[in-house]
């Protein structure tokens, strides 16, 4: 017989965490690391859009990093878990600030604020980088709760933000589109 992915375990709103402590659907491990599966959603989805191959390599190599990451905020802290989840690294952060700095380069300066926009590809980054942006939030309000989030997740998350409005950018740039400034109105 196949697997069922089907349990019937969460029909009555609860789940576990690794390590086997039940948690309601809601508690906020659950929402950060959702928070992180829709985000890896979203970058799959970008990477079917962008042409550029190390664009799509490195957004590959992220979404292996964020499985990782899910992967460690699905464990409850308070217990030592049987299975090996690996681990996040300072060499993944590195590697997305490298790849910023490459893009940069070949972007010319920003002089003023930029619209998300311009060609679906550049905005469906840009909704990448939000969700991004959420998830970091939520991994942020998880720490200030009182529950344990590796300081290098964090980190990640906030570079890999950073990396999006980049690549963005980089598309855009790529995809001859124009940037669209931002224009206050006063």
């Amino acid at each position: 017989m196949a697997f069922r992915i089907y349990t019937k375990t969460g029909d009555k709103g609860t789940t576990s965490l690794i390590g086997g402590t039940k948690v309601p659907k809601s508690h906020l491990r659950i929402e950060a690391y959702g928070t992180i599966d829709e985000l890896n959603s979203f970058i799959g989805l970008c990477r079917d859009l962008i042409t550029d191959k190390d664009g799509r390599d490195v957004l590959q190599e992220v979404q292996d990093r964020l499985f990782t990451v899910g992967a460690a905020l699905a464990c409850d802290p308070e217990k030592e878990t049987k299975m090996a989840i690996p681990d996040l690294k300072e060499s993944d952060i590195q590697y997305l600030e490298k790849e910023i700095d490459r893009m940069t380069e070949a972007l010319p300066p920003m002089k003023y604020f930029i619209l998300p926009g311009g060609h679906p590809t550049v905005s469906q980054l840009h909704v990448a980088r939000c969700v991004c942006r959420r998830a970091e939030r939520c991994c942020v309000r998880l720490e200030l709760e009182g529950q344990s989030v590796e300081p290098v997740i964090l980190q990640y998350v906030n570079r890999l933000s950073d990396y999006l409005f980049v690549l963005a950018r980089f598309v855009g740039q790529q995809l001859q589109t124009p940037e669209i400034p931002w224009k206050p109105r006063v």
